[in-house]
């Protein structure tokens, strides 16, 4: 009894840290279905004071772009993160060997590339004039195949674990691909499938890639296509403010300026909401591990 009593002051604090992270999220669901009036009156509520749809309905007029830029942003994020994870385990695996002749310059390269980067310009050329990138899905996948921070969080883990496994493999004639592959990769499932998380994440999350190398609407990723609704609605609020004798006849009060962002929000995120669940039980545990050894 007394055990269960000095927890209730533990659990207490875990549900109010647990209530920070959950408000907030509830509280952008219902902005996101509040009448655009009734948010602008009565301010941010839990509960709707009046329901509207109309912030979804502006973000999809046009279904068959966001369906289409939905499905350009899954097939790269899934194409680039796997071959993001072959390409570091690969480089992780002989780094995190004790007898790798290069060890320690190979791992200075990497992390000097955490430190200085090629800059905009030269990317830009290089992605464009050499590459010839430009207007190509390929754009989002090939740069930054190899993060530098999770190769060394890979590494780490790869060190930590019995060495005594490699040398019996070993021993038994295995090949150094073979135990990569049969002993050193499915012990590693809680630091793949974190990298693997933050790398999809990484990737979902891009709009930047877009801005600077896509031209074609057929190539627009997700995030680019609604950060491209919202300066949208936001032109078409300021013009309506600062030109009202332009011929420009717009009820300001029907424009969704502001429940739109929550919308985009939900829109946005609500694929890797769903995606989480199922990465969350190798998450703590490929974190901590692969960043505290080596």
């Amino acid at each position: 009894m007394k055990s269960k009593k000095a927890n209730i002051p533990v659990n207490l604090f875990f549900i109010a840290f647990s209530l920070c992270f959950i408000l907030p999220f509830v509280l952008i669901i219902s902005s996101s279905i509040t009448d655009e009036q009734a948010l602008l009156t009565n301010g941010y509520r839990l509960i709707p004071s009046k329901i509207s749809f109309e912030a979804y309905k502006y973000v999809m007029k046009s279904p068959g772009q966001l369906l289409n830029s939905y499905k350009v942003t899954i097939v790269y994020s899934l194409i680039a993160t796997g071959l993001s994870m072959i390409v570091m385990t690969l480089m992780a695996y002989p780094l995190s060997r004790p007898n790798y002749k290069y060890k320690k310059p190979v791992t200075f390269f990497i992390i000097f590339t955490m430190l200085f980067s090629g800059g905009l310009i030269p990317t830009y050329i290089l992605m464009t004039k050499y590459l010839h990138l430009q207007d190509n899905i390929w754009v989002y996948i090939l740069p930054n195949l190899a993060n530098a921070f999770h190769i060394i969080v890979i590494r780490s883990f790869f060190q930590g674990l019995p060495s005594s496994l490699v040398e019996s493999a070993k021993i038994d004639g295995a090949r150094e691909l073979q135990v990569f592959y049969k002993i050193v990769l499915p012990l590693s499932k809680p630091v793949i499938a974190t990298v693997s998380l933050l790398n999809l994440l990484a990737r979902w999350n891009d709009w930047n890639t877009a801005l600077i190398y896509i031209r074609s609407k057929e190539l627009y990723s997700l995030q680019y296509l609604l950060q491209q609704i919202l300066r949208e609605v936001q032109f078409i609020k300021d013009m309506a403010e600062s030109s009202p004798v332009a011929g420009i006849s717009i009820n300001l009060t029907q424009l969704p300026s502001e429940t739109i962002r929550f919308a985009l929000c939900i829109v946005a995120a609500g694929p890797m909401l769903i995606i989480f669940p199922f990465f969350q039980k190798y998450f703590a545990k490929g974190l901590t591990v692969g960043a505290v050894k080596g």
